[in-house]
């Protein structure tokens, strides 16, 4: 389903997900559970999200290429530094630890489910077509980056 690659911004999609997972945990209240630790946690990992975020922004400014994940074909150069030195896609990872703070939070069994889904949909409709025009683009400099760093962590 191409149809679906790169349409739907990260952002948006990490608030549909949020969306859903807040939806479940009304609708299905019976599998709802809680744990005393769940604000430390939830705490901790949207403190993370937010930092590994920012820092990836900061990278993308700092290399002066765009951060907008619908047209990568528009980025001027392959950032490599930074964050980006231990994950190619530390915006998505930040995003990912912002909706599992949101799961936690929550503390719901769907809430957890979602959480894979977001990674299962980003890999497929977003990941490998950013891939595909940064192969495009760049060619072997994009393969060795590839090569050496992880998709996620």
């Amino acid at each position: 389903m191409k149809a679906l690659e790169l349409k739907v911004p990260p952002l948006l999609l990490v608030l549909l997900v949020g969306s859903l997972m807040w939806a479940a945990s009304l609708l299905l209240a019976q599998l709802n559970f809680a744990f005393k630790a769940r604000l430390i946690i939830a705490g901790c990992l949207l403190i993370s999200g937010f930092v590994v975020i920012l820092a990836a922004v900061v990278s993308f400014r700092r290399a002066s290429t765009t951060v907008n994940p619908v047209a990568p074909d528009l980025a001027s150069s392959i950032v490599t530094t930074g964050i980006y030195r231990y994950s190619r896609n530390p915006m998505y990872l930040g995003f990912l630890l912002v909706l599992a703070a949101w799961a936690v939070m929550l503390s719901h069994i769907l809430a957890f489910v979602l959480l894979p889904a977001y990674v299962v949909y980003m890999n497929r409709y977003q990941i490998r077509p950013e891939e595909r025009a940064l192969k495009k683009k760049f060619g072997q400099a994009f393969l060795n980056y590839k090569a050496s760093v992880r998709r996620w962590l």
